[in-house]
């Protein structure tokens, strides 16, 4: 496959990375298809003081508001968008959140997540793992080089191998983090891959030189030794949401399990801590089980206006040359320019694009059958209903 492109698969998902074959990609999506109905759900909620600073992210429009976007984001995918919600979501410069989409594409394929929680100001008021006391509060601004304490690292680290190492069905690991674009571009700019200008965001124009800056001073203020671990780097620039997924995924990988990353940029870090922790002649094999999972929003967004490139596929294709591996990313097809509904349709103009496992959820469904068509259909009718019970009150203000 060309590098810096995508394919349209007959279901309508676009695939995309450098070096890989179409038999290699059909085999590989044909076996989630089989796996649909046995797959272990996660989505990992955490929180980084990162998120505070002033335009840092529009996942939520204030400092104060993104504070409980993970904890309203995962409410909204358990419970629908006409429950009564206890946490109502945080306001936004455009559209809708991405939970929304994750909850019609995972009402379609009949799953519900598990979720883990880390560092967040507010304990979740519905069921969810926690493999660190509620107490411990989010991760220090990664400005500071010192986020995290080496021992908290290696608590989530290790809880989250030790869950990844007990399953026995394919693993679909999604986030919310406020803030995680830019701790995701710490690390990898940690690892020595070059990503100026690849990184995207929840704004419609991600604010680079603001990220780049902050991310400048962390790792100058950690540092860190040259070729630095996974675990001293996620310590020093990192966030909670990074240990346990690198450890999720490990764990799994070790237990022969196939793994589907949903999300962007974030989760590439992911991928890239975990490879960095693997020797060298093991790592294509590694990656041969793993698929990144996003959105066509995020696929085709160039962030440079001198270079029309799709900058996505070039940040993967950056990690995989890195530690020369090839990379297989999957993409819903699915487009809302025909939606009723202004807040989707904003999804068009840059807006959002990613985010609590939409874009591997919505391929997930792609896969299985569910039509663009229908896809607009059911996110038009879920945004009524949200904008019905948000004009109802809600249980507890903020």
């Amino acid at each position: 496959m060309k590098s810096d492109s995508y394919i349209l698969l007959p279901s309508g998902v676009l695939a995309f990375g450098k070096g890989i074959q179409e038999k290699n990609i059909h085999e590989r999506v044909k076996r989630w298809h089989k796996s649909l109905t046995n797959i272990a759900f996660f989505l990992i909620l955490a929180g980084s003081q990162t998120s505070e600073i002033e335009g840092i992210s529009s996942a939520g429009s204030t400092p104060a508001s993104r504070r409980y976007t993970a904890i309203a984001d995962a409410e909204l995918l358990l419970r629908g968008p006409i429950s009564l919600k206890r946490w109502p979501l945080p306001p936004l410069p455009a559209g809708v959140s991405p939970a929304l989409i994750s909850y019609v594409a995972s009402s379609f394929l009949k799953i519900k997540p598990t979720i883990i929680s880390a560092g967040l100001l507010q304990s979740p008021s519905f069921r969810h793992v926690s493999i660190e006391s509620s107490e411990i509060g989010p991760a220090r601004c990664l400005s500071s080089g010192e986020a995290m304490d080496i021992s908290r690292v290696e608590l989530l680290l290790d809880g989250g191998f030790k869950i990844g190492k007990k399953l026995k069905q394919s693993l679909l690991i999604t986030e919310c983090v406020p803030g995680g674009t830019t701790t995701a571009f710490a690390v990898l700019s940690g690892l020595g891959i070059d990503v100026n200008g690849l990184i995207s965001g929840s704004h419609r124009n991600p604010p680079a030189e603001l990220k780049t800056k902050i991310v400048k001073e962390g790792l100058k203020a950690a540092k860190l030794k040259k070729n630095p671990s996974s675990i001293a780097l996620m310590a020093a620039v990192g966030d909670p949401f990074q240990p346990i997924a690198v450890g999720l995924l490990m764990g799994a990988i070790e237990s022969g399990q196939d793994v589907l990353l949903g999300g962007g940029c974030q989760m590439l870090a992911v991928l890239a801590l975990a490879l960095n922790e693997v020797q060298s002649e093991s790592r294509s094999e590694f990656v041969e089980r793993i698929l990144i999972g996003t959105t066509s929003w995020l696929v085709d967004e160039s962030l440079s206006s001198s270079k029309k490139r799709n900058s996505f596929i070039h940040l993967m294709n950056h990690v995989a040359k890195h530690f020369k591996v090839n990379i297989l990313g999957l993409a819903s097809g699915y487009r809302f320019k025909d939606s009723n509904q202004k807040v989707l349709r904003d999804y068009e103009l840059g807006y959002v694009k990613e985010g609590v496992g939409a874009g591997a959820l919505s391929l997930l469904a792609q896969i299985n059958g569910l039509t663009q068509e229908q896809m607009i259909k059911k996110c038009d009718r879920e945004v009524d209903n949200l904008f019905k019970s948000e004009n109802s009150k809600t249980i507890e203000g903020i």
